[in-house]
C-alpha cells in the first residue's frame, strides 16, 4: 500500500490518495484498501505501509490498521508512537480521522 505518489514497485500494490499532512481523499477507498492489507496480513502474506516521509501518513495508516484489528481508538496513536515513531500521526486532523476508523 502506498500513501503518496512515486516510483511504481514492482510487485502488486494499491495506492491511496492521501496529501501530506492531511487525511485520505476518499475515506471508504482508504478503508477498504487498509481492511485489504489487514486481510493479507492476517493470511500470512508481507504488507507494507509506505509514504514519502514515513512519519504522519504511514503512522495514521498504521494507528488505523491497529483499530481494524482491534485496539481502542485511544490507544492507537500512543501504540504507533511507541513502537514505530515518536511522532507519528503529525496533525490534529489525522487523529480525528482515526475517530471514524471501523
Amino acid at each position: 500500500m502506498l500513501l503518496a505518489p512515486g516510483p511504481e514497485p514492482a510487485w502488486p500494490h494499491r495506492r491511496i490518495r492521501w496529501p501530506d499532512f492531511w487525511v485520505p481523499l476518499d475515506r471508504a477507498e482508504a478503508l477498504d484498501v487498509l481492511r485489504e492489507a489487514l486481510r493479507r496480513a492476517h493470511d500470512g502474506e508481507r504488507v507494507e505501509v509506505a509514504c514519502r516521509g514515513g512519519v504522519g501518513r504511514t503512522g495514521t495508516a498504521l494507528a488505523a490498521l491497529a483499530i481494524l484489528d482491534g485496539l481502542p481508538v485511544e490507544r492507537a496513536v500512543p501504540w504507533v508512537r511507541a513502537g514505530y515513531h515518536p511522532k507519528a500521526v503529525e496533525t490534529p486532523w489525522q487523529r480525528r480521522w482515526l475517530r471514524r476508523v471501523t
